[in-house]
């Protein structure tokens, strides 16, 4: 039998999320929960660039072990006002005490935190549909003010190749 290789990543955008304060709803049967208010921002890079609209919001579970499970839902618009519905899952964790500094809104050293996500786009743009065809992986960082990603499609040789 032949090998399958591993999936090659191609590196589509990194956006810088700005975001509000948590509102913190408290400790429910499932976890702590919060929601984080999406404000703005911004997306560069080879296959896509431009802002993160206001109004989106990232909702939060927080598990007793500190393990965050993130589902944020916002839009992009592109450069060319074409709009992408984001829906972004995923998973943040790392040692107890930097997630507490995380927690209070303090910077943290990216690099102790484990943060990647699986976002999913829907656009009615024919010309980025080549989005909805496509998994996606994400790396993130959390600061005090925004969330950084970096976002990268799975499977693709190179930034124009689409599969």
């Amino acid at each position: 039998m032949t090998t399958i290789p591993a999936p090659a990543l191609a590196h589509v955008f990194d956006a810088r999320i700005d975001v509000a304060a948590p509102v913190e709803v408290g400790v429910t049967a499932a976890g702590a929960r919060r929601v984080i208010a999406i404000t703005g921002g911004t997306v560069s890079g080879p296959d896509l660039a431009g802002r993160v609209l206001p109004g989106g919001a990232d909702y939060q579970t927080i598990a007793a072990d500190g393990l965050t499970h993130l589902h944020a839902r916002y839009v992009i618009e592109a450069e060319d006002g074409a709009r992408i519905y984001v829906e972004n899952t995923g998973l943040r964790f790392g040692p107890p005490e930097a997630l507490e500094r995380l927690r209070r809104g303090e910077p943290v050293d990216p690099g102790l935190i484990y943060f990647r996500t699986a976002p999913r786009f829907e656009t009615a743009a024919p010309h980025l549909a080549w989005m909805q065809t496509s998994l996606f992986i994400a790396t993130g960082a959390r600061a005090p003010d925004h969330v950084a990603l970096s976002v990268y499609q799975i499977g693709r040789a190179s930034c124009r190749e689409r599969v």
